[in-house]
């Protein structure tokens, strides 16, 4: 799952995005456009690798498949299919980041593909086992033909970071067979009103749900480092829609008692009041 919590919403600076000693990140609101955004995801994934693999590899696993910070189990909820069903078939996952989610794949049977914009994230990957196909390219021009998978999957992979998720769609739309399923996680829109604490400060709205102005933070030159892009809910479905897809089910996961971590905003006391994951399961028809 390559996924980051950040200071994204109450634009506050979150995890260091430069080297040691170089000037914090401005955090902003302002338009990034495609190649601005593929840019900084680009670099802070390479840069912030390291670091995101070993505060979250514990709770990410080896070989886990989990959609977000709240611990939902794809081997539990299922939302590719049944586990038995997966064998045998070619699956595409986008922003794969250490190819976790690939890893479970592969041990239910699947021919996973993991595809991630960092090459650092795929170095982390080949750390822990070799054997998967890993490829690094842009979620917005796949390099593969039409119609090479039977399903598409995304853990807080690329969706989030993407000027024009539109284009993602169209793509995965592209590659995948008729009758496929693509199955991705967001962070919740509704989170983009609130302050990103983890904490009671995290409770009250401080922003406009309908503001969709990208959060950036840039350098002392203004390149920006860091990009983020909001959609509400209604934006996500439209855009579903517009990639070519039909919207199964919108799945909104609970926290579960037994999580008592706290991830950047996601905590027990926000989690238990108000969602913080969207997860969209699609099929082509």
């Amino acid at each position: 799952m390559s996924q980051e919590i950040h200071g994204t919403y109450s634009l506050e600076p979150g995890e260091p995005a430069e080297a040691a000693g170089s000037p914090e990140p401005e955090a902003t609101r302002r338009a990034a456009d495609e190649a601005e955004s593929s840019r900084a995801s680009r670099g802070w994934w390479d840069r912030n690798a390291d670091e995101y693999q070993s505060d979250h590899g514990g709770f990410l696993g080896d070989d886990r498949f989990v959609w977000g910070p709240e611990g939902l189990d794809e081997a539990e909820a299922g939302l590719l299919g049944a586990a038995a069903s997966l064998k045998g078939l070619d699956v595409l996952e986008i922003g794969a980041g250490a190819a976790q989610c690939s890893r479970w794949l592969a041990a239910q049977g699947a021919r996973p593909v993991a595809l991630d914009l960092s090459h650092r994230q795929l170095q982390h990957a080949l750390r822990i086992g070799e054997g998967l196909p890993l490829v690094e390219a842009d979620a917005g021009r796949l390099p593969f033909r039409n119609g090479s998978f039977d399903l598409a999957c995304s853990a807080y992979g690329a969706v989030p970071f993407v000027a024009d998720p539109v284009r993602v769609f169209r793509e995965v739309h592209r590659v995948l067979r008729p009758g496929g399923r693509w199955v991705f996680s967001v962070t919740h829109p509704i989170r983009w009103a609130f302050p990103d604490e983890p904490g009671p400060e995290g409770l009250s709205v401080a922003a406009s749900y309908f503001d969709r102005v990208p959060y950036v933070e840039q350098d002392e030159a203004g390149n920006a480092v860091y990009v983020e892009h909001h959609r509400t809910l209604g934006d996500r479905v439209r855009d579903v829609v517009a990639g070519g897809f039909r919207l199964v089910d919108l799945v909104e996961p609970e926290w579960p008692a037994w999580n008592g971590q706290e991830w950047g905003g996601w905590s027990p006391l926000r989690g238990n009041l108000i969602p913080g994951t969207a997860i969209f399961v699609c099929e082509r028809d």
